[in-house]
């Protein structure tokens, strides 16, 4: 009984790491990286709300690939923000990541 005294004296208090709010990091978007992408999102989700502003058109498929083209980028700049701005970055690996 003497002897488990001595250990809770000794033993230090486990300290939890500190969490960041949501796992957000700018490690590994700094400098002009994290502004171009963020420019990316917005840019193209201002394609996606211009192509819906569209009502009526005579050849609509150029627009429809538009569409696509257009919220397809917004997507994944979303994907890629979210991977490089939280702990999914550390997760996967870096040598995952750079091949997808």
């Amino acid at each position: 009984m003497e002897s488990h005294a001595v250990y809770n004296q000794t033993t230090e208090p486990q300290t939890k790491p500190s969490r960041r709010p949501f796992g957000c990091t700018l490690r590994h978007l700094g400098g002009w990286r994290l502004p171009t992408k963020a420019l990316q999102s917005i840019l193209s989700l201002l394609a996606v709300i211009c192509e819906e502003i569209v009502e009526y058109c005579i050849r609509c498929g150029g627009l429809y690939f538009f569409e696509f083209v257009s919220c397809s980028a917004f997507l994944l700049s979303l994907l890629s923000l979210c991977v490089y701005c939280t702990d999914v970055y550390g997760t996967l690996e870096e040598d995952k990541v750079q091949r997808v």
